[in-house]
């Protein structure tokens, strides 16, 4: 039943129950995007590791986050068990085999996997504003302070540098004001607040250095499989907006760093995207227009995009439109919305005479969907109910031991579980700081050299410019009024004639604000 070419899904059944014939999904559609939607406990985290499976064992790479920890197991050979066995018998499976996949096991906390990060200046301003649920004031002060970093030549990697220019924002709102638009201190402060709930949700282990290569979850193994990059999210979802926004991050760097590629005979990427309603929940409307539009234009890049979700009304229409590749789980029709998401996954099926979409949703087993692929020329098969294959991977999640030993072996050991922290905005802004005190400083001290008693020469008449008791008391009364500029006014004055002088420097930002590199 496994054909060159092809991704064996399960095998469809007749209203009678008898096999009628085995459902694929073509490989070079494997790009045109996918859905795959069921209530909890229905099966969908076991159809999301045979698509793994399959495009791996195809050789395309493939990227899923692993919510409960059951994902992690196929890096581990599959074990025979009953129910595995006897649905194999049920399909007429006769080449099932177990096996085992390439693995690179990842984790924003490094505690689960290698260390994953990005800085905040590829994160970019509007997936920032998005993580912190900043409003639209907030919004436009941080894009100013972006606008400010990229044309000052001010690195920002981690939440400090953020931090720091925000402060330089803040003591200087009203002179910015003036060039940038108006920033209000009340935003600045409550965008500072916003970068303290992060720090304290974990969010400063994502920020910083070194930042994930695009090419390190593309890579394919000896064997020629690809590698399964699995992200653990157990504790990610700890912090839903965390989660979302990462993903979100990274599907727009693979939209900006890939080159065009048409439409490849495989996919060179396939990404799950599970829990997809967090990256929609509360999401502005220019957010979810920029996403329909990455995940339109993506296709051409060889990417594909399968979101995992419970209920198809999760994913905005423009969005669904996309998704070619559709697996449909059981769904519960008790609520009106339920009943609302019943309708509209079997409307969006094309028709099979033989049953009613509508009714049988709410009646599939346990492993048993409603799948339509794309076929030839394109056009979505007619919607079959079938009866997903066992993986060949373990189901089930790997032991902490079993884990280490596949983290120990993998081609990425090293290369992002130590942090580097290079000279940027914070350091950057430190040292000029110091610069600027020392100036003022010496300049002082220049000044008070020049009071004393002795250091001038001239007549001694009074009132000719010997008079030093007079000229004292000028002095005194000048310093009187003299107010010093603190380190920060200093620093920062120096900040903003360097924005001055190098305008034209900004650097270009994609679709979703990251940098094009």
């Amino acid at each position: 039943m496994i054909e060159d070419g092809k991704i064996f899904i399960g095998a469809s059944r007749n209203p009678d129950d008898s096999i009628n014939k085995p459902e694929y999904l073509d490989l070079k559609f494997g790009n045109r995007h996918g859905l795959v939607t069921g209530a909890t406990g229905t099966g969908k985290t076991v159809t999301l590791q045979v698509l793994a499976e399959g495009f791996s064992r195809a050789g395309v790479p493939v990227f899923a986050a692993d919510i409960k920890g059951d994902l992690s197991g196929i890096a581990a050979k599959g074990e025979p068990k009953d129910f595995l066995t006897k649905r194999a018998e049920q399909i007429g499976f006769a080449d099932y085999e177990f096996d085992q996949f390439p693995v690179i096991f990842w984790d924003l906390f490094g505690e689960k996997g290698h260390r994953v990060r990005t800085t905040v200046a590829e994160m970019g301003p509007l997936l920032l504003a998005r993580l912190m649920d900043a409003s639209e004031p907030q919004e436009g002060v941080i894009n100013i302070a972006f606008k400010l970093a990229d044309q000052a030549g001010l690195p920002l990697l981690d939440l400090k540098d953020f931090t720091s220019l925000l402060n330089y924002m803040g003591e200087n709102a009203s002179e910015l004001s003036r060039q940038y638009g108006l920033i209000s201190k009340a935003s600045v402060g409550s965008i500072q607040r916003a970068l303290l709930v992060l720090e304290q949700q974990g969010a400063e282990h994502f920020f910083g250095e070194p930042a994930l290569k695009i090419t390190d979850i593309m890579r394919t193994s000896n064997s020629g499989y690809g590698q399964i990059s699995v992200l653990a999210a157990d504790k990610l979802m700890m912090n839903p907006r965390l989660y979302a926004t990462f993903l979100l991050w990274l599907l727009s760097e693979l939209f900006e760093e890939l080159p065009e590629v048409g439409d490849p005979d495989k996919p060179k990427l396939v990404f799950f995207f599970d829990e997809a309603h967090l990256l929609f929940n509360d999401a502005p409307k220019v957010l979810v227009e920029r996403v329909e539009q990455v995940v339109r234009l993506i296709r051409s890049k060889g990417v594909g995009v399968y979101f995992v979700t419970q209920n198809p009304l999760d994913v905005p229409e423009t969005v669904l439109a996309q998704l070619g590749n559709r697996v449909q789980h059981a769904l519960r029709a008790y609520s009106p919305r339920e009943q609302k998401a019943v309708k509209t996954a079997a409307e969006t099926f094309r028709p099979n005479p033989a049953f009613d979409c509508a009714t049988v949703i709410t009646n599939l087993g346990t492993g048993e969907a409603l799948v339509s692929t794309l076929e030839a020329k394109g056009a979505p098969s007619i919607v079959e109910r079938t009866l997903i294959r066992p993986p060949s991977g373990r189901v089930g999640p790997l032991i902490d031991g079993e884990r280490q030993q596949v983290m120990d072996k993998s081609p990425v050991l090293g290369i992002y579980d130590e942090d580097l922290d290079r000279e940027s905005a914070f350091e950057m802004l430190a040292a000029r700081a110091r610069k600027a005190a020392e100036a003022e400083a010496a300049k002082r001290a220049q000044e008070e050299a020049a009071e004393q008693p002795g250091t001038t020469s001239g007549w001694s008449l009074p009132g000719f410019g010997g008079d030093d008791s007079r000229g004292r008391g000028q002095a005194r009364g000048r310093s009187s009024g003299y107010q010093r500029e603190t380190v920060v006014e200093a620093a920062m004055k120096s900040v903003a004639r360097t924005v001055a002088t190098q305008v034209g420097r900004a650097l270009v930002r994609g679709i979703l604000g990251s940098l094009k590199r």
